[in-house]
């Protein structure tokens, strides 16, 4: 006879405990409830469940506490930690700590119900997950590694940088450029128990080979021209803790060879030198390149990528978290508001709305570029859809309306049918805003094109269009458009006032 599964259920909401208990109690499973830590542990020590359900927050202590107390004493009964106050640090502790799972509040029943199978499916079959000292040493606070996003994809991001980061391997980490692949290896040397020796960061395409190697291992006086006295090498001043190596693909096959005996041995030679140094050093690399295309191509070998990829974390381009947008749009406003003289920042909704269209091939790189463009021509101390550069106005609309390869500006941008098209399009999308979204990218279009038309000539512009000198001035400077780009060629010109920040 097969025997009922148990779970226990920790929460101090009595509403949701009881939801849970009706949602999942089968005659395969018996839900159990406690609401408070002491009641927990007090069930836990008389008869252990097959899985347990804990909320991070209770009243009287951390979710964080009663895992650490749980896993000192089984420390193979598979927790699922949720809560409805996640940040970056405790997803990634929960996870360092043992957490079976870490799920966002209201959480899905079906997801829910899935994740309690595969916890009590694991405690069959045994759960291979390793399972974390207790003197693990205590991790920084979110402002020393600040991490934004809420969304499934960042949270897997931090479920990988708890598991991975108590561990002395080395790890990839995958992502286009501006995805922030340096914040994530700060986090795991922060979490590590290396955190108290040196994170050191080389960008291997920013040096030449020789000064690439100079840097990384240190050379002897005489080693080569210049080279007047001894010199230490990062792996000398990292030991102990962890060295970052961006832009791993662009590192020479030569120093590819000797990272390459340095990840097998812990040793190596200064440039020029005889004596063998030994060091301690954990390496974290990343890229945004193919590695495993270049190693098909003879360009990356293939013995160092299968050193450096113990551990893989691959990051999602930011138009794969759109979700999350408006809280980083928070966070980089609080970061500059003080540099752009502005006290308390509103944000119009309709703003969140406009970006979220918006596919941000530069990812969070490129839209922190865009807060800082946003503060700069803000009013006072709001952003609206007013502020948002043209280029990103425009291509969140995904329109076509700007004059083509072969149509001059003036017949394109005066299309009824193009200019139809596009109020139906945003009108399709059910956003707020509208006008105000049209007229900034009417102006966008109209703009660069009677300049283009008059050769710069500003007061000739002004009486095309209608327009003060001064609205004019205005204009342009929201727009991002330089009399001193002006170019006779129309479509040139077009192309070179879409360029809204460097």
């Amino acid at each position: 006879m097969t025997r009922v599964k148990s779970l226990l259920v920790i929460d101090d909401d009595r509403v949701l405990r009881y939801s849970i208990q009706k949602s999942l109690s089968s005659a395969e499973l018996e839900v159990k409830e406690a609401s408070t830590a002491q009641q927990a542990l007090d069930i836990i020590y008389r008869t252990p469940p097959d899985a347990i359900l804990l909320d991070l927050r209770l009243n009287e202590t951390s979710g964080i506490d009663v895992l650490k107390e749980i896993k000192k004493g089984h420390p193979n009964l598979p927790v699922i930690m949720f809560t409805a106050f996640s940040t970056t640090s405790t997803a990634i502790e929960a996870t360092k700590f043992g957490a079976f799972e870490y799920l966002l509040k209201p959480v899905d029943l079906s997801r829910l119900r899935l994740t309690v199978q595969k916890a009590l499916l694991s405690q069959v079959q045994g759960d291979d997950r390793e399972v974390i000292a207790a003197n693990t040493p205590e991790i920084l606070q979110d402002s020393e590694v600040c991490m934004v996003g809420d969304s499934e994809a960042m949270q897997e991001v931090y479920k990988k940088i708890g598991r991975f980061a108590p561990t002395q391997s080395n790890i990839l980490i995958l992502g286009e450029s501006g995805t922030g692949k340096e914040l994530v290896a700060k986090a795991l040397h922060y979490h590590s128990q290396r955190r108290q020796a040196p994170f050191i960061v080389i960008n291997c395409a920013a040096l030449s080979e020789n000064l690439l190697e100079s840097e990384l291992f240190g050379h002897e006086k005489g080693a080569f021209t210049g080279a007047d006295k001894r010199r230490a090498g990062k792996f000398e001043y990292a030991h102990g803790g962890t060295i970052f190596l961006d832009e791993i693909a662009d590192m020479h096959p030569t120093t590819q060879a000797k990272v390459l005996r340095l990840l097998q041995d812990q040793r190596f030679e200064r440039l020029g030198g005889n004596e063998t140094i030994e060091t301690d050093v954990r390496v974290i690399a990343a890229t945004n390149r193919d590695l495993t295309g270049m190693i098909q191509a003879g360009l990356f070998r293939g013995d160092l990528y299968y050193r450096l990829n113990v551990f893989t974390i691959a990051l999602p381009p930011l138009r794969d978290r759109k979700e999350d947008i408006p809280d980083l749009v928070r966070y980089f406003v609080s970061c500059f508001k003080t540099e752009f003289g502005k006290d308390q920042v509103e944000i119009d909704a309709r703003v969140f709305d406009c970006l979220k269209l918006y596919d941000w091939p530069g990812n969070m790189r490129e839209l922190q570029s865009f807060v800082k463009y946003a503060l700069a021509h803000a009013d006072g101390q709001s952003i609206r859809v007013a502020h948002l550069p043209s280029t990103i106005v425009r291509r969140s609309m995904g329109t076509s309306l700007a004059p083509g390869d072969d149509a001059p500006a003036s017949e394109s941008a005066s299309s009824p049918d193009s200019l139809n098209a596009l109020v139906q399009q945003y009108l399709e999308k059910g956003e707020g805003g509208v006008y105000e979204v049209l007229v900034r990218v009417l102006e966008s279009i109209m703009l660069p094109a009677v300049l283009a038309k008059t050769k710069g000539r500003l007061q000739e512009a002004c009486d095309i269009l209608g327009i003060s000198r001064n609205t004019l001035k205005s204009k342009m400077k929201e727009h991002g458009i330089s009399i001193d780009a002006q170019i006779s060629s129309k479509s040139d010109q077009r192309d070179q006032n879409l360029t809204v920040w460097p």
